[in-house]
């Protein structure tokens, strides 16, 4: 194995400073459509949700015939039953399946949102900091607002408030981007 020298961050940033910047461009579009079509994004993530569990389901009961004598074949074909019904119940109510993915996703978005603004601490010399702390600020409020609006909103806060998390996410690549840049300006003149 060979050793890498580690760069400080901000000359890491500063050399792949296009990488962040599209990347945040990525995220701001997405966050936008996600804002635009709430419902159409609550309901296409749960199908997506619902066809894996699927799938996964009917693989794990295929697997469990297909290695004989395992001690974990009831088991494996409990659980695979339970996937495969789940995701055929969530698919064919997506609504259902929304409203419980809100509660994963709220639970989600407050996690990344504290793990967002421990990032931030951890790179608070480096400029654009303050953008990844609103962002982390940001994700958590999103997280607790999808928890305490459901279930009565679950259907369309969900695209909304997650579509929000995205786009602000993505300005705070972009943030850093533009910063690392400008330093790199700088320094070469």
């Amino acid at each position: 194995m060979t050793d890498v020298p580690s760069l400080p961050v901000t000359e890491a940033v500063r050399q792949k400073w296009g990488w962040f910047l599209a990347l945040g461009i990525v995220l701001v579009i997405g966050g936008m459509l996600m804002i635009a079509l709430p419902l159409a994004s609550s309901i296409a993530v749960t199908l997506v949700i619902a066809i894996v569990f699927a799938i996964g389901g009917a693989v794990q009961i295929w697997h469990a015939f297909s290695v004989p004598g395992w001690g974990g074949f009831v088991w494996n074909i409990a659980t695979g039953a339970i996937a495969l019904a789940g995701g055929i119940a969530v698919y064919f109510n997506p609504v259902v399946g929304a409203a419980a993915l809100t509660l994963v996703v709220a639970a989600i978005l407050l996690a990344q949102g504290i793990a967002q603004i421990l990032l931030a601490m951890k790179i608070r010399p480096h400029d654009g900091w303050g953008w990844v702390l609103f962002a982390g600020i940001v994700s958590a409020l999103a997280g607790l607002c999808i928890w305490f609006e459901f279930p009565s909103s679950a259907v369309w806060v969900l695209g909304l408030l997650a579509g929000v998390s995205v786009l602000i996410n993505g300005w705070s690549f972009i943030a850093i981007a533009l910063a690392a840049r400008t330093i790199g300006k700088r320094l070469s003149s």
